[in-house]
């Protein structure tokens, strides 16, 4: 799947940075994916989705397989995969962040 540079017909909300992408503000589009600033697209490091930290990109055991422009955007850092309960902080967090999907949970 290949991020196309669109003008935004509407507003969006980044998946990178989690701001606003105003309307005409040019964005980079995949189906299925959403929308990120075009200057979140150089970045080559994920965010880790439970602590907005950065992902460990560099150093992940996933590093030669990982296409990080083709991926979710939503990873979780080796620190927060090592607590306790990661699945549950993972699951949080993104119920948090998109609160558009309607996933049973015990939250």
């Amino acid at each position: 799947m290949s991020w196309r540079k669109i003008p935004m017909k509407f507003p969006g909300m980044c998946i990178i940075c989690n701001e606003k992408i105003e309307t005409n503000e040019i964005g980079l589009w995949a189906k299925g994916i959403g929308v990120k600033h075009e200057k979140c697209s150089e970045i080559k490091e994920l965010r880790c989705a439970v602590c907005n930290g950065p992902a460990g990109c560099p150093s992940c055991e996933f590093q030669d397989v990982c296409d990080l422009e083709n991926v979710s955007q939503i990873c979780i850092c080796k620190k927060c995969s090592d607590e306790k309960t990661p699945y549950d902080s993972y699951q949080k967090s993104i119920l948090k962040k998109f609160k558009l999907l309607n996933l049973n949970s015990k939250s």
